[in-house]
């Protein structure tokens, strides 16, 4: 066979073996694209009233927080007994995670709700102290 007939022939087949190559990777980059989809997951809504205690090395007591809630984003009000106190307060959720704090005095709160959003619990820091803290949907 001379080289000329040789490419000739070659140059189809390696045409056929790229386009099947391709084509079938593009099969299983469907089925993988197809078993990997994002799922959305439901937003927890935690707006309205809600009780709950604290406890810390200096400061220890109860507290009330109010909120109100727009998607993932959490803003109203958080009711200190010691010190005693109400201050603005803002949050963010994200998954069963919650972040929040009192800008004010800085204090933050971080944690995870449970319970399918009708308990949370977590840890606080502010300034002066730090500690652990739980609430309940009232």
């Amino acid at each position: 066979m001379r080289a000329g007939s040789r490419h000739r022939f070659l140059l189809p087949a390696v045409a056929i073996a790229v386009a099947a190559v391709v084509g079938f990777g593009g099969v299983i980059g469907g089925v993988a694209a197809a078993k990997t989809k994002h799922h959305s997951h439901k937003i927890l809504q935690l707006g309205g009233k809600w009780s709950g205690n604290y406890h810390g090395g200096t400061y220890s007591g109860s507290f009330t927080l109010n909120w109100k809630q727009s998607g993932t984003k959490l803003s109203g009000s958080l009711k200190l007994s010691n010190p005693a106190g109400t201050y603005n307060c803002t949050g963010t959720i994200n998954g069963s995670g919650i972040h929040f704090g009192a800008v004010s005095v800085g204090a933050v709160y971080t944690g995870s709700v449970s319970n399918g959003g009708k308990s949370m619990s977590g840890n606080w820091v502010s300034p002066v102290d730090h500690g652990s803290w739980s609430a309940t949907k009232s």
